[in-house]
């Protein structure tokens, strides 16, 4: 089989991602109700570089209740959930609370550029070979996780919207009283 050539390559990765998303998209209400396989089980270790500043590892916050909340430039929802995130962060930071937004975009000049637009005081974080994405089974956007201090994947919330906000409030609190 002839290879692609390098230029063509990298347009057919980007393009695929791209495809893999849009399919996601489409496809969320079937996974609504699909079970997320990590919960219950410890949360994959990862390392990856903050937009401003260094580089993040998961395992360095145990102890730590962590939120995981997986956003894409072009995803409309993730916007006002990064938002609603920085003011639960405000209000449980002194609890053990940490965040950690992870970017999903193939195109990171797209990815900065919503991120120095984004008014939050949790780091943001880039995932341009997607390991971390895949290794969380990521299936729709925006997609957050609840990790306890013991570094368990307790809550999976794979949309946002008034209702799970209000349930991924009484979650968090639940875990930041254990």
């Amino acid at each position: 089989m002839a290879s692609l050539p390098a230029a063509q390559g990298a347009t057919f990765a980007a393009f695929g991602w791209r495809l893999w998303l849009a399919a996601i998209a489409f496809c969320a209400p079937c996974f609504a109700d699909t079970p997320y396989a990590l919960l219950a089980h410890a949360a994959p270790d990862f390392a990856l570089h903050a937009i401003a500043g260094g580089n993040v590892r998961l395992s360095e916050h145990r102890g730590d209740v962590v939120i995981l909340s997986f956003w894409g430039s072009r995803c409309t929802p993730c916007r006002a959930q990064l938002a609603a995130l920085n003011q639960s962060l405000g209000t449980y930071r002194s609890a053990g609370l940490q965040v950690y937004g992870i970017n999903v975009d193939d195109d990171q000049s797209r990815a900065l550029a919503f991120a120095r637009g984004e008014a939050v005081t949790f780091p943001l974080l880039l995932d341009p070979e997607k390991a971390v994405s895949r290794n969380y089974q990521v299936d729709n956007l925006p997609m957050t996780l609840l990790i306890d201090r013991n570094g368990v994947v307790r809550n999976v919330f794979r949309d946002y919207n008034a209702k799970s906000e209000s349930l991924y409030l009484q979650q968090l609190r639940a875990l930041l009283n254990e």
